[in-house]
């Protein structure tokens, strides 16, 4: 095959998240507000990438993926290729604001302390 037979196609990605397909199916929901999303239509919804910013132009797209062969019960498994090394193991219910933090994303927001009584 000649070198002329391959192109590229630019993207702006700074982090690529994949969620496994096959535990999002079997867990069939868990995560949002209401328990009622799959993880990566909570991340989506939680990161706010509306159809226009998960394209290539937007930096971060959150995807699914075949599956990590570790199939865990009550979880799904999640990494960001920025650390391939780190395949999360994400318990159903999981807070969107950790999960975001150990997926090592960074959307501009802070954890809001509160105040002991």
């Amino acid at each position: 095959m000649a070198e002329k037979d391959f192109k590229t196609a630019k993207t702006e990605w700074r982090d690529v998240v994949l969620v496994c397909r096959k535990c999002s199916k079997k867990l069939d929901g868990g995560f949002g507000p209401g328990g009622d999303l799959t993880l990566k239509k909570a991340l989506r919804k939680y990161l706010h990438l509306k159809k226009g910013k998960q394209g290539r132009k937007g930096g971060l797209i959150v995807t699914g993926a075949d599956c990590f062969d570790i199939c865990p019960k009550g979880g799904v498994v999640a990494v960001n290729t920025a650390q391939p090394k780190k395949l999360l193991i994400i318990p159903a219910g999981a807070d969107l604001f950790e999960v975001k933090t150990r997926l090592g994303l960074d959307d501009g927001r802070r954890l809001k302390l509160v105040e002991p009584d």
